[in-house]
């Protein structure tokens, strides 16, 4: 059952769209993650539905129910902000407990829900501890109980954990996960880390220039990018024009196999770097850089025409920088892009 749906939302500053006439559905109990560069309108949809941005057109609609006039504390929601908004002259306890006392929540069942919570998040016992002494991963659990504390319908992340270090967000991501799906709730977060909400999303939504370039499943959006603005946003650069004849394209690299029924004449290839493969004889390129990637090597190749090609081996056998190597395309790493090329 939907329990949000977005309705030609329209957000103008001026003259300028920075949310332009979006469509978007969120399932109960589903996680979605809206992705997106800076000025993509992904914070200020979030606003939209918290109701903290009135929108220009378009509508907003939470259980059914048209959210118009309808003010933040009374939407059902749950907020937490990149950075953490806690109260600093109350305690861990006092905070968690802020919504509980908004929502009007009888005050004698305080104790019982807050230590549940802190429980939940990963901090049992911690209701007396100041807020100054916890370190940032602390007060972001501290954040995320206060704002499940009223039990929201909706629970809205805006880059949750952009913030923290690489490993502690890692870590996070995987308990945020598994706790969303203990407890059932709805989420809809915004993040502009692409691992972070291909871990953590059931759907990922990315926006561009206000609008929704792709949605779909964490692995059909990187499997199969809907055009070079996506592809190159999640950091395939492998990109370059070509002219489809039978099962190949005709490139700057010469042929490269292409899916089957892929229609004929020009298109925009994807090579993703899994698919440029070292072997004995093929396209000729220089090693012009090397990068330990913890799991593989990521290497950057200059071919005698076409751009550099990205590639990826294991560190046993990269290559080093300045060596002369040959490489061929996988098939099934290939993708044919829809749409125009990204203006350069």
């Amino acid at each position: 059952m939907t329990l949000l749906r977005l309705e030609g939302v329209t957000v103008r500053f001026g003259d300028r769209a920075v949310v332009d006439a979006v469509d978007l559905e969120v399932a109960e109990h589903e996680t979605v993650c809206v992705l997106g560069p800076s000025g993509s309108g992904k914070s200020t949809l979030l606003r939209v539905v918290a109701g903290l941005q009135q929108v220009s057109a378009g509508r907003v609609l939470l259980g059914g129910a048209d959210q118009a006039g309808v003010p933040v504390h009374r939407r059902g929601v749950g907020l937490m902000f990149q950075d953490h908004q806690l109260f600093p002259h109350r305690d861990v306890g006092g905070n968690v407990s802020f919504g509980l006392r908004v929502q009007g929540t009888p005050k004698g069942s305080y104790g019982a829900r807050v230590a549940e919570l802190l429980e939940l998040v990963g901090l049992p016992g911690a209701q007396g501890r100041a807020v100054s002494s916890l370190s940032g991963g602390e007060q972001q659990r501290v954040a995320l109980a206060r704002a499940l504390a009223p039990s929201p319908r909706l629970l809205m992340l805006d880059e949750p954990l952009g913030q923290l270090d690489r490993g502690l967000r890692e870590r996070l991501v995987v308990e945020l996960q598994g706790l969303f799906s203990r407890l059932g709730t709805t989420v809809l977060a915004v993040t502009h880390d692409q691992g972070e909400a291909f871990a953590l999303a059931d759907r990922v939504v990315v926006m561009r220039d206000g609008r929704i370039a792709q949605a779909g499943t964490p692995l059909e959006v990187w499997q199969r990018p809907a055009s070079e603005f996506v592809a190159r946003f999640l950091g395939f650069e492998n990109v370059l024009p070509g002219t489809v004849a039978g099962t190949a394209a005709a490139t700057a690299w010469g042929r490269l196999p292409v899916p089957a029924g892929t229609p004929e004449g020009e298109c925009r290839l994807l090579v993703r770097p899994a698919g440029v493969v070292l072997c004995e004889a093929g396209l000729g390129c220089v090693v012009e850089s090397r990068t330990f990637r913890g799991t593989h090597v990521a290497l950057r190749l200059r071919p005698a025409s076409g751009p550099v090609l990205e590639a990826e081996c294991e560190l046993a056998t990269a290559p080093a920088v300045g060596d002369r190597v040959a490489v061929a395309f996988s098939p099934s790493e290939v993708v044919v892009l829809p749409g125009r090329a990204v203006p350069a």
